[in-house]
């Protein structure tokens, strides 16, 4: 069996297409109408057609319960532009070192928006750590650290 991927029930296809466009850069590849599949291999499908799938069942939003990850280049850059989002959280450093923030789409599904794990290495790097001091700080194998710093 193979994982192909995730797909997330919206109750506006339209303003979810925008909101992934704008905060995460995704793109759709796909459009089904009551479906798109988005770069990343994302899908977002209507509130309406998903209830039809699982026999009228009710769903909630917001339940708090997953996330969808995402890691960027520059995070820095990144929460500069964190003023209309709802925050879980305000960005921050997870105690393994790595700095991250979380944040709800308009639905309430959590998107977290992380450093890159690379970057993190090489900023504790700049700091003067060595691989191994890294490593204690990460958590992590020092092999680990090395593949990051290659």
């Amino acid at each position: 069996m193979k994982f192909h991927g995730t797909l997330i029930v919206v109750a506006d296809l339209e303003r979810s297409k925008v909101f992934y466009k704008k905060h995460l850069g995704l793109d759709v590849e796909i459009d089904f109408g009551a479906n798109v599949t988005l770069t990343g291999g994302i899908s977002l499908q209507t509130l309406e057609t998903w209830r039809g799938f699982i026999g009228g069942i009710d769903v909630k939003f917001k339940g708090n319960d997953m996330e969808l990850y995402f890691e960027a280049a520059d995070f820095d850059e990144y929460i500069k532009n964190l003023d209309e989002l709802e925050l879980v959280h305000p960005p921050l450093e997870h105690a393994w070192g790595q700095r991250g923030v979380r944040f709800y789409d308009p639905d309430g599904h959590i998107i977290e928006v992380g450093e890159n794990i690379g970057a993190a290495v090489q900023r504790f790097r700049e700091r003067g750590m060595t691989v191994s001091e890294i490593a204690v700080r990460m958590d992590v194998a020092e092999k680990y650290v090395q593949e990051w710093l290659a």
